[in-house]
Parts: C-alpha cells; sequence; structure tokens
C-alpha cells in the first residue's frame, strides 16, 4: 500500500469510528447524569445509537445505572478501530494489547468529553444571563458536568462571584490523563 494511502485510510478510519463512539459514550454520560432525554441533542443520540444497542441489550443487561450494552458496544468498537488500522498498517496487535488499549483510549475519552463540556460551560455562562435551559446544549452541558461540579463545590470555599469548581475539575481531569498516559 502506498503511504498515502494508509495515511487517509487510518484517518477515515479512525474519525468514523471515533465519532460513533463518541456519540455512544455521550449517550452513556447523559444517560448516567440523566440529562434530559427529551431534548434534541438526547433524540438525535438515541437516534442513531439505538439499532445496534437494541440488538446487544438482549444479551447484555444493564448492571444498575449504567448501559452495559452502550460500554460493552464501545470497547468492541474501539478493539475493532485498533485491529483495522494495525492491519492497514501492516502490525499485528496481539488481542489482550487491543483490550487495554481499548480500555485507555476510553479512559482518555471520558475524561476528554468532561473536560471539554466543563470549558463549553465556563465560557457559555459568560454570555448567557440567567438560564441554562434556553439552549439545548447548555443544558445537557450542565447536566452532564453537575455530577462533577457539585461535590467539589461542596468542597471550595465560595470566592463570591467566580465559581472555581470548572478549574480544580480541569486540574483534577488533567492529572488524570497524565497517569493514564504513563500506562
Amino acid at each position: 500500500m502506498s503511504h498515502a494511502f494508509q495515511n487517509a485510510a487510518v484517518f477515515l478510519i479512525g474519525t468514523l469510528f471515533s465519532l460513533y463512539i463518541l456519540a455512544l459514550m455521550l449517550r452513556t454520560l447523559l444517560a448516567l447524569s440523566r440529562a434530559d432525554f427529551y431534548n434534541p441533542i438526547s433524540q438525535f443520540l438515541v437516534t442513531i445509537t439505538n439499532p445496534p444497542l437494541r440488538i446487544l441489550r438482549r444479551f447484555i443487561p444493564p448492571i444498575g445505572p449504567v448501559d452495559s450494552a452502550a460500554l460493552a458496544l464501545i470497547l468492541i468498537l474501539k478493539m475493532l478501530e485498533l485491529f483495522i488500522v494495525g492491519v492497514i498498517l501492516g502490525v499485528m496487535i496481539h488481542p489482550f494489547t487491543l483490550f487495554i488499549a481499548g480500555i485507555l483510549a476510553i479512559l482518555r475519552l471520558v475524561i476528554w468529553i468532561y473536560i471539554i463540556s466543563i470549558i463549553i460551560q465556563a465560557v457559555m455562562s459568560w454570555f448567557q444571563a440567567g438560564g441554562m435551559s434556553q439552549n439545548p446544549v447548555a443544558g445537557l452541558v450542565y447536566s452532564l458536568n453537575r455530577p462533577l461540579l457539585n461535590p467539589i463545590r461542596k468542597v471550595m470555599p465560595q470566592t463570591g462571584m467566580v465559581d472555581l469548581s470548572p478549574l480544580v475539575a480541569i486540574l483534577g481531569l488533567n492529572v488524570l490523563l497524565i497517569f493514564i498516559s504513563a500506562l
């Protein structure tokens, strides 16, 4: 295979798999945070992720509030992506290595979802007076971040009008990224 073809194939495979895995992970995290199911963005995520999840849920039941079928599908897709990229590049990857690399990639994805959503929430709070519910993105981002930020807010002293909990959360998430990257 030519080098350009390999690069293009790896890019396309990575992009397509990553977008669908992102949709599945957002759906899972929004469900865990009890975000508004009827939000247009939530409905979009449900629509594009439901077909394979309906099939998997017959075999993989939820574990408490966790959609284990979605998590299994995320891991399977990530491992499949890594395998296909390895084949394109001519590298055979051991299944256990695929499994560990898949889990680490998923953990990094979750951390990045939270970092980006916290930044989005902070920026939107500067421009949006009052109601986070007026914008469908703002409502979902607030719901997604609430379980992470509320415990920090309880521990952090009040600093007047400035909420430092997003900064503390982002610092903590970056420290987690450093540890995960070292594995």
